[in-house]
Formats: C-alpha cells, structure tokens, sequence
C-alpha cells in the first residue's frame, strides 16, 4: 500500500526540504526539482500495468475527491504541463507522485478508531466526516461498537422492537439499514472497512427492552428484585434469538470480521439466580462463573463460524480460558504498559492474533499535550519471539461515549488520534522522537482544519490559511 498522494503533492511542494507528510511514509526521497501545479493541466489516470482499468468506482471517487483537496482554491494559471507532473499507483488505495520517490506501506495490517454511537447517538454526518478524518490519517478499520447498556440505536428488521423500545428515540435516534448501508459505502470508497460490535453477554440492558425473557432476572432474598442482569446463558430460546440477529447483522455488514465483546461481565445477577445455579451444577460448573460466560461465548463465536464470520472479541474471554476457534482475535483494552504487555505475550504465546487497543483510549484526556503518550507506544515491545509478534496484527484508538457526542468528538479525537495512526502506519525508529513529530504533526492539524475537519490546537500558535486573503 502506498500514500495518499493528495497529501505528497501539497506538502512536497510546500516542503521540499523537509518532508512534512503524516503518517510518515516508509522510505521518502524528494528531488529539489520544482514543478509548481496548474488545476487545468493537471490530472489522473489509470497505470498501463495496473488491475484496476477505467471505471474502477474506487479510484473514479478518488480522483474527483483528492483534486479538490489539492486544488482547494481552484484558479486559471502555474505552467505546468502535459507529462511533468503524473501520478502512479500499485493499488487503488494510495499513489505515487513523480520526483519524489515514496516506497510506503503500513507497519500494521489492523489501524481503527472505535466509535461509541450507544451512550450518545451520533448522527450519520458525524460518522461521515470522522470517516473523512480516518482516511487522511490512514486507518482502515471503523470499529463501529453500536449498541450497548444505555441504547440500542440498530433496527432489526428481523426484531424490530429492539430499537423501537431500546434507542433514545424509535424516529430520531436509530441507524436504519439505509444510514447503515451509507455508512459502509463511504468506508468503502476511502479503503475503510466496517467492524460492527454487538457486545454480549453484559453491556445488554437495552436489549432486554425489546426482546422479553433475554437478560437473566436478578434474585433478593429469594424472589425476583425486578432488575435483570447480562443475557441469560441457560435458555435455548437466547442462542435462538442472537443465531437470527446475526444472520442479519452478517448480511447487513459484509465485512469478514464481527466483534462479539465478552467484556466486563457481571457475575452478580447470575449467582443470585436459583435457575442458573441448577444450570451451573447440571453443567459441571459448580461455582465457578466464569466457565458460565465461556459456556455462552464459545456458543455464540460458533454461531458466528457457521456465518462464515471471523470473531473479535475483548481480551476477558481469553482471560477466562475460553475454548475458540483458532482464528478468532483477541482485542486487548487493559491496563497500563506492564500489564498489556504480559497480556501480549500470554495471547500471542497460545497463538492467536491480537488487536492492541489499552495505550489508546483517548476518551481519557488530560491537560497538555497528551498525544505524545500515544505517540510513544511500542506496540511489539513485550517479552517474545517473532513469530508471537508477528500476531500483532495491529491497534486500535477507541472513543467511548460517556463524554463525548457530536458537540465534541472531532476536536477531542483528532489530531490526537493522528498520533496512534502514526504509530501504526510508520517505522518506528524514524518516527521515535516526539518534538520531530511535533512540527509535522502541527502542519497536519492545519490541513485538517482545511479540509472542514474540526481539529483541536495542539499548542499555542496558529495556521498559516488563517490570514490568507488579508
């Protein structure tokens, strides 16, 4: 995979002596040769080797969005002409521009942002624009974690009560299959895939709004208290209900990968439960809960297989020595560095691949210049072979939504977001120093903010477009 050339134009002709690209690409060598760049002899085409041949929707789209990004203020005049400035490409996603010499490709196959639309519903736009955001910044995974506790935002068509009763609001606050199917059509055409989150067995309260008799009655005192717990892991009628919903979800999202969750499960309801705990004896399972949870999940990841669908899910379901397929991903989301990187090598030393989201909750946010703690993540530095680190199939920035709505969640993600997309994308030991970062990191803020992107300042200072015109 190669840079996004609209980005190699503007900054090598701004920058020749320096390259101010971001992410920084692989290898990058600039000619002092100058070519400035005239809108009306400027213009893409299809390489004579390449796969992709006129009429390519992708590259189409592209070619029509990123002149507009490198010819902002179109107007007649420059002299460049026919044949001194083109563009290559080895694939769909990215381009090459001539005399500067770009040999690019990502660190990290997985690079995704993990939108919370459960705690606050955040509009299909808002999406849209963090979806333009993430292409600049190249990721290519939207974790979209869409329902949870507070709402239920996805209609089911297959159980349409679950956002009739579960959303914010039946009308207002939902994602249709439309809004949906938007979503992944403007994913697609800037090399994003869709990675929907149905998280289960906890994190299901708004669920059990919809749908009777899924969430496990909470017991006091020996009769019912009235509250309910995670999904109920003892009926047959539960593996019932998620083997249809998903048979949806999988046709409704056509990624490969589904995210099932399995994280923070609380194992009070289940105790307090007399029908659960005679299901735990009938089991085996004695007192141990968490061979309940792994009892549930490892159903609904084969659900999931007979789907064709690979699982993600959150690193407690390794934790609790749950027995999955050999394919299935881990997503680690805990602790500080001691503790992600023992996590790191225990998951990748079992063999399964990894996810590694823990250093990247940028929800949490703290006064300064807190990006460069994103910035300097080492991903692969844990205790194991190569072949474990290999496993490392990539990260993952997340914004939950407690705090966070479309009044706030593009200043708050980016540029700091960029940081981790760096990290992810680059080598690292040409990107290890956080104030050479610091000035590109800077530029990159201001074509952001060029680009309708509304990025926060990341020190004092200002953007040179600020006063154009003046």
């Amino acid at each position: 995979m190669s840079r996004a050339f609209e980005m190699l134009i503007a900054e090598q002709y701004e920058h020749q002596n320096y390259p101010r690209v971001w992410p920084m690409p692989q290898i990058s060598a600039s000619s002092p040769e100058q070519y400035p760049l005239n809108p009306e002899a400027f213009y893409f085409e299809y390489g004579r080797q390449s796969e992709a041949q006129p009429g390519c929707s992708v590259l189409d789209a592209a070619f029509k969005r990123y002149f507009s990004l490198i010819f902002p203020d179109y107007f007649p005049g420059g002299n460049v002409c026919a044949g001194q400035a083109s563009l290559k490409a080895e694939t769909v996603w990215g381009f090459f521009v001539n005399k500067t010499d770009i040999e690019d490709f990502p660190r990290f196959q997985f690079r995704g942002i993990l939108l919370d639309t459960s705690r606050h519903y955040l509009p299909v736009q808002a999406i849209l624009k963090t979806l333009d955001a993430m292409a600049y910044s190249k990721f290519n995974v939207f974790h979209w974690h869409i329902v949870d506790d507070p709402s239920f935002p996805y209609q089911s068509q297959t159980f349409p009560d679950l956002s009739a009763k579960g959303a914010f609001h039946p009308m207002t606050h939902i994602y249709t299959q439309t809004d949906v199917q938007r979503v992944i059509s403007y994913a697609r055409l800037r090399g994003i895939r869709v990675l929907p989150e149905f998280d289960s067995p906890g994190h299901t309260q708004s669920w059990g709004k919809g749908q009777s008799d899924l969430l496990t009655p909470c017991y006091k005192g020996g009769t019912p208290s009235g509250a309910f717990g995670p999904v109920n892991p003892t009926l047959p009628s539960t593996y019932q209900f998620i083997a249809r919903l998903f048979k949806e979800v999988s046709s409704v999202f056509p990624d490969s990968y589904i995210h099932l969750g399995g994280d923070e499960v609380n194992f009070f309801c289940w105790k307090s439960n007399p029908d659960v705990r005679a299901f735990m004896q009938k089991m085996g399972f004695g007192t141990d809960f968490t061979k309940l949870e792994a009892f549930y999940m490892e159903s609904i990841v084969n659900i999931t297989s007979t789907l064709n669908k690979t699982a993600i899910v959150w690193q407690d379901v390794f934790d609790y020595h749950e027995r999955i397929p050999e394919d299935t991903v881990l997503h680690i989301w805990k602790g500080v560095p001691y503790d992600y990187t023992k996590e790191l090598s225990r998951i990748t030393k079992a063999g399964k691949r990894v996810v590694l989201a823990a250093p990247w909750y940028i929800n949490h946010i703290a006064y300064g210049q807190d990006w460069r703690k994103s910035y300097t993540v080492q991903p692969l530095n844990f205790s194991g072979t190569e072949e474990q680190k290999k496993l490392v199939i990539g990260g993952e920035v997340c914004m939950w939504g407690e705090y966070v709505d479309a009044t706030n969640l593009t200043p708050r993600l980016w540029p700091r977001a960029s940081a981790a997309a760096e990290r992810l994308w680059s080598d690292e030991k040409q990107t290890s120093s956080v104030e050479k970062a610091f000035p590109r990191l800077q530029d990159f803020r201001c074509k952001l903010l060029r680009r309708g992107i509304q990025a926060e300042p990341l020190y004092v200072g200002h953007c040179r477009h600020e006063y154009q015109g003046i």
